[in-house]
């Protein structure tokens, strides 16, 4: 991918390439994203990459996220901005060559954020997650939860899926929706439990401040991914969750000791310390174990990484480049 990228920057070198929504949908599928962010975790544990924690500035009404990466093995560098407010979301990803320093695109990043973020926790399923692992219990049924069964059903042949939600409706809408588009059963549940407890995989993609189920539920050798929170006031999971995984796994440990609002209670109690946790990227590249055993709990959480979107963005840019898309933005 280097030299394709490489070659896309020298081409783009007097105007920026703008990549839509819709150019990241068509041009971004999974398996290759998958694929990418496996390779980003194994350049950061080799030193050959660099990944910056999120950064927040607010203001009446609306806040200002920013986060950043280098990622020397691609070429590039960028950085991703997005606001949110009470209506709505906006999000953006800029990518500069490392060779010029200039601007090479900028590019709309919503969808973009949700494939790199269902595709890491597939890169810590591949690690974590029992071989065998058929079933999954999906708390949340928005946009990013959707995202998580896409990515787990590329690293693990899922049979059946159990989601909650609070709202009945959107529940059964969601499992009758991913049902049809994945091809598996996806039954709406009614309890938290149901989506808990005697799962080989539970995921939490949700916006809640509290957690959502009982992490006493939880059966021996089951991997919790928590990925909705990225707030050091919210928590998704419970201390019980915490204190019960044998195996903590952050996508940065860095970046969730600043965000990840899910250690505040384990912590505050004394069933959790900072030296339990490892970095992603050393369980990529074997430094650190995943699971101890097919007894063990393991726990991994995800808050989010600029140097996934950028390696996503390298992809996205080589991609562009032979499909001819975007369109160019007279900056020099």
């Amino acid at each position: 991918m280097l030299l394709a990228c490489q070659q896309c920057y020298n081409a783009a070198a007097m105007s920026v390439l703008y990549l839509t929504e819709a150019d990241v949908d068509r041009l971004v599928e999974m398996p290759a994203a998958i694929d990418a962010v496996t390779e980003a975790f194994r350049r950061l544990a080799a030193a050959e990459a660099d990944n910056v924690p999120r950064a927040r500035a607010q203001a009446p009404g609306i806040v200002l996220h920013s986060m950043s990466a280098a990622a020397g093995y691609l070429g590039l560098v960028g950085w991703k901005c997005y606001t949110t407010t009470k209506q709505s979301a906006q999000f953006h990803l800029g990518l500069y060559s490392q060779d010029s320093g200039r601007l090479v695109a900028l590019v709309e990043a919503n969808r973009l954020g949700q494939i790199r973020t269902a595709a890491t926790t597939a890169v810590a399923a591949s690690w974590m997650a029992a071989a065998d692992a058929h079933e999954i219990g999906l708390f949340g049924t928005g946009y990013q939860a959707a995202g998580q069964l896409a990515a787990l059903a590329h690293v693990r042949k899922l049979k059946q899926v159990f989601v909650y939600s609070r709202d009945a409706a959107r529940r059964t809408a969601f499992a009758r929706r991913m049902s049809d588009e994945l091809r598996l059963e996806v039954i709406a549940v009614d309890r938290p439990e149901e989506a808990a407890a005697d799962l080989p995989i539970v995921v939490t993609a949700t916006t809640s401040r509290s957690p959502v189920f009982d992490g006493a539920r939880l059966s021996e050798g089951t991997l919790v991914c928590a990925v909705g929170s990225n707030w050091p006031n919210r928590a998704e999971i419970d201390a019980t969750v915490v204190r019960r995984a044998d195996n903590i796994v952050c996508d940065s440990v860095e970046c969730c000791r600043r965000e990840a609002g899910d250690f505040a209670d384990a912590l505050e109690r004394g069933l959790f310390d900072w030296s339990r946790a490892v970095n992603l990227a050393d369980v990529v590249a074997g430094r650190a174990v995943g699971r101890k055993s097919a007894d063990s709990i393991a726990l991994f959480k995800s808050v989010g990484m600029a140097i996934e979107d950028v390696a996503l963005g390298a992809l996205l840019l080589e991609r562009a480049a032979a499909a001819g898309a975007g369109s160019k933005l007279p900056i020099t």
